[in-house]
């Protein structure tokens, strides 16, 4: 692959798609705190980020360095990520479900939580490391900046898409996310195990 314009365009295209999970998670996250500050808002989209662009260069290491060992484990990917959103998505169902009269409460995503929606959201991106196999180093490094700069845009209208209806949806705001992520979990399930 040449340093050229479908390079970039495809680096952004792949971005887009990847960033998919993280955009719904986001919606969901939005819609939850909706009182969110433009500067945790920056956070969480760069932990997401930061995320896509971790996985594709692990990818890209993995087949250049131990392809059987990452053959192995692309099968639990799916599942990996069925279980980190169905636990999240069905934790925040749950907490919605029991605490009905608490809603006034402001809910902050934790930083666990956050960190295992990052990888939730972006395990799938392990696999483009086999895509761009092809590339050299530093065409693997921006691509995944690419995908990561993609990813932060998209999460970052996600967030503010989120608040934006998490407020109109008032209460409903964390039964709808839980829904949305056990969704995406299902969703990531079926793609990786049957098709």
């Amino acid at each position: 692959m040449n340093w050229n314009f479908l390079f970039f365009m495809n680096s952004a295209l792949l971005g887009v798609g990847l960033a998919m999970d993280a955009f719904s998670v986001s919606l969901a996250n939005g819609m939850n705190e909706k009182k969110m500050k433009k500067s945790r808002m920056a956070y969480i989209a760069g932990v997401y980020a930061f995320f896509q662009f971790l996985m594709p260069m692990g990818g890209w290491i993995c087949v250049h360095t131990i392809v059987q060992l990452f053959g192995q484990f692309q099968k639990c990917i799916p599942w990996i990520a069925l279980i980190l959103l169905l636990y999240i998505g069905g934790s925040m169902i749950w907490e919605s479900v029991k605490g009905e009269e608490e809603i006034e409460e402001v809910k902050k995503l934790s930083f666990a939580v956050l960190m295992l929606q990052g990888i939730a959201t972006s395990v799938d991106a392990l696999s483009v490391g086999f895509t761009i196999a092809d590339y050299g180093f530093v065409m693997a490094l921006v691509c995944s900046i690419i995908i990561a700069v993609v990813t932060f845009a998209i999460c970052e209208t996600g967030l503010y898409l989120g608040k934006t209806l998490g407020t109109k949806l008032a209460g409903k705001a964390d039964v709808l996310g839980g829904v949305i992520l056990t969704g995406i979990g299902i969703e990531i399930f079926v793609k990786g195990v049957f098709f």
